[in-house]
């Protein structure tokens, strides 16, 4: 045994510990099924529980406080059909004029804190923001990351697609408005922003993280720029990469998709110290950043 807690920690968690945390956030979502593997294969349910911390995301974890005095933020009800859906809206105080929209996608666990974290970091680069929880389609809020995979998994997928054309509509209507919106997406977020590249009229970009790809038929239907953000270790989606690839360069669209070497799936979740890369992250931001200057100002 090593002298520390930390150092033994993070000597477990391998890259089949990290798989199998993202197996059971992608999966049935069963947590004790989850430490009685984890526990095997860390060698006891007393180290399973030392790094469950550094597997699970931190609720504090954040870039900018919700408070910030250079922000505005406010609640926001979407309509969907006959239900209303909660929103996030943050904007930068003291901007004259007109700005260009960005729509953020949670990940799998719905709107939490760190995609409302997400959404100040965009606003303060100048932009309108509407962070959706599309999980509120079942009258309620999750009240946790785990309750969030749940609820996730019971969404009808048309209407949780009618919520962001939605509030791609909402921010297109804004008086304050420039007409031109962009979508970034995180995981089930990352799917859903390329769903708007293929399903919006009103869209302008969409920036995919570690999200799935359209299928086959639906990539000539792309109507906007991309810019998709994918991780090395990230098997599952590596292997979908070079048809991918090979679609857009036949449907001629216009993209620009990066592989971030050494990165895991939901390498820019820096509430999440296992598998965050701050490096990565912080490239992909800048890099994502720039790609809606040049398509949304």
């Amino acid at each position: 045994m090593t002298n520390t807690d930390t150092e033994v920690d993070k000597s477990v968690i391998t890259q089949d510990v990290i798989n199998l945390y993202h197996d059971f956030t992608h999966g049935d979502g069963n947590r004790r099924k989850f430490m009685k593997n984890l526990s095997l294969m860390v060698g006891g349910m007393v180290t399973a529980n030392s790094i469950l911390p550094m597997l699970e995301n931190k609720a504090e974890a954040q870039q900018i406080a919700p408070d910030d005095d250079r922000l505005n933020t406010l609640d926001v009800t979407l309509k969907v059909g006959d239900k209303e859906v909660y929103a996030y809206g943050v904007y930068p105080k003291g901007v004259e004029g007109k700005m260009p929209g960005v729509v953020v996608i949670h990940e799998n666990r719905g709107l939490n804190g760190h995609i409302m974290d997400v959404a100040r970091r965009v606003a303060l680069e100048g932009y309108l923001v509407l962070a959706p929880d599309a999980v509120s389609l079942l009258g309620r809020r999750a009240k946790d990351d785990d309750e969030g995979r749940e609820m996730i998994g019971q969404l009808d997928a048309e209407e949780a697609r009618q919520v962001y054309l939605a509030a791609i509509d909402h921010l297109n209507g804004l008086d304050r408005s420039t007409g031109k919106v962009g979508t970034v997406g995180f995981c089930w977020g990352g799917s859903m922003s390329g769903r708007m590249a293929v399903g919006s009229d009103n869209l302008s970009a969409a920036v995919v993280y570690y999200g799935g790809r359209p299928s086959a038929e639906d990539v000539p239907k792309i109507k906007v720029p991309m810019m998709m953000h994918y991780a090395e270790m990230d098997s599952r989606q590596m292997a979908f990469i070079p048809q991918y690839r090979a679609d857009l360069e036949a449907a001629r669209k216009e993209y620009d998709l990066k592989i971030w070497w050494d990165a895991q799936h939901a390498f820019n979740n820096d509430s999440n110290e296992a598998r965050y890369d701050e490096k990565s992250a912080k490239e992909a931001w800048a890099q994502t950043m720039l790609f809606f200057e040049q398509k949304l100002k």
